[in-house]
């Protein structure tokens, strides 16, 4: 159902705090003239941790006023509490969003029968496709092979956003759910390999910098030139590499800035980014061609 180069969208803030609507909007409207396949606001890399209630129901809203039916809105619904992942995601839904992209709950540490309960009750609530959001490294647990085959039966949920770096997982998952359960990427660097094993594409992190860059390297790779997307992932390495040089979104942030396109301001607890980071990342910019 989704493929191709998905944006996590920064959500771009003003020096003071507040969010920055105007640039959010003209941000949305750049990945999609620049190639990107969907857009994903209030994810992770959205900020969604420290958004109120009306600022994330806003930035959904937002981004399916510009988007405009051009490409998918795969809106981050996700929440500890399940029934606040219900009422984000029945919002969603009544807002025009194509599909919700919910997070395996973090903190509160479920066993995978919480897992499948969780899940279930937002898709038996609200009907919309639902992407589970499987990352271990921010959210602790890790939803096993067999607990995302159960979840593939239910009508609703068509698909995995996958955060392992695990490249054994999307051949498994395939050959347990079976190839009509959309596999999307969500780490950068192994987008190609994840490909390989059966995914459809990447829910993307570098593409709020470089998204014609990723698009055409989804592009090339889904049109069967392997060299050319390689070439591709090659170039974007030293990008893909500083972005995540401390946590995510902090360095995109730092990267959007030296575009123009945001202010690079992270609400608390992220902190700004150290020099040397700064060094890197610019170095980063530089060397895959986006800065002079």
């Amino acid at each position: 159902m989704f493929k191709g180069s998905i944006v996590a969208l920064t959500t771009p803030m003003r020096p003071d705090g507040a969010l920055d609507e105007a640039a959010f909007e003209r941000h949305v409207a750049w990945q999609i003239e620049s190639g990107s396949s969907g857009v994903v606001p209030c994810g992770t890399t959205g900020e969604s941790p420290t958004l109120t209630d009306h600022e994330h129901r806003r930035l959904i809203e937002l981004a399916v006023r510009v988007a405009d039916g051009r490409v998918p809105v795969i809106a981050g619904t996700g929440s500890s509490s399940t029934a606040e992942a219900i009422e984000t995601t029945r919002h969603a839904r009544e807002a025009g969003a194509a599909a919700a992209l919910v997070v395996t709950p973090y903190y509160n540490k479920p066993t995978q029968d919480g897992l499948f309960r969780h899940f279930s009750a937002i898709a038996d609530a609200v009907d919309l496709p639902i992407i589970i959001y499987n990352i271990p490294s921010r959210s602790v647990i890790d939803m096993s092979v067999d607990t995302m085959t159960r979840l593939s039966r239910h009508p609703n949920i068509i698909g995995v956003k996958d955060a392992t770096a695990n490249l054994l997982r999307p051949l498994q998952i395939r050959r347990a759910a079976g190839p009509e359960f959309c596999q999307l990427s969500g780490e950068d660097g192994t987008a190609l390999a994840f490909n390989a094993a059966g995914g459809s594409g990447c829910i993307s992190v570098t593409a709020n910098v470089a998204p014609r860059l990723c698009a055409e390297m989804q592009a090339a790779w889904d049109r069967g030139d392997i060299r050319a997307a390689m070439a591709l992932q090659e170039k974007l390495l030293p990008l893909h590499d500083a972005l995540f040089l401390e946590s995510n979104p902090a360095p995109v942030k730092y990267a959007a800035s030296l575009l123009g396109r945001s202010s690079e301001f992270c609400r608390l607890p992220l902190a700004p980014l150290l020099d040397q980071t700064r060094e890197r990342v610019r170095a980063a910019m530089e060397e895959v061609g986006l800065l002079g």
